[in-house]
């Protein structure tokens, strides 16, 4: 059981690291006015996709099939799938972003994992955790420990 539990350990913090990474990603893009076309937590084949009903940009909320990492798939002028780009959409394409916002979006998942890490620690130190009590036995008698541990007068 306990392979069982270190598995399904490492997933769930696995899972969460994406996520985070991600919506760092995707807000930040959101915020310099990027339109989102898909986000997805997994590599591959979607296995569930989710679309909001009244969201304009229509994006997509997907989980596919390798649970390994994510992605946010900008509007981009590169991607030939996004081609052609509506003339209202002209302005809301990453390549049309100036290098800073284009840094920020970059920088932005990394950055979420550093404030997750941070978060988390700093949670702990003010939370607390139970540690063991280091508790060490009488040395057997006449080893030189058990000597060592012998007030000097007694010699």
């Amino acid at each position: 059981m306990t392979l069982l539990t270190t598995i399904a350990a490492f997933a769930v913090t696995i899972g969460i690291l994406i996520t985070f990474h991600e919506l760092g990603h995707y807000l930040v893009a959101r915020l310099c006015g990027v339109k989102i076309l898909r986000f997805s937590l997994g590599f591959g084949k979607p296995i569930f996709i989710y679309k909001r009903k009244n969201d304009p940009d229509a994006t997509e909320w997907a989980v596919s099939a390798l649970p390994l990492g994510g992605y946010v798939r900008m509007l981009d002028a590169r991607d030939p799938a996004c081609l052609p780009i509506k003339p209202e959409d002209k302005n809301r394409e990453f390549g049309a972003k100036n290098v800073w916002q284009r840094f920020a979006i970059v920088a932005a998942g990394p950055f979420a994992n550093l404030l997750l890490a941070v978060l988390l620690y700093a949670s702990i130190f003010m939370i607390g955790s139970t540690q063991p009590t280091p508790v060490v036995a009488e040395p057997p008698a006449g080893t030189p420990p058990w000597l060592d541990s012998m007030p000097a007068t007694r010699f």
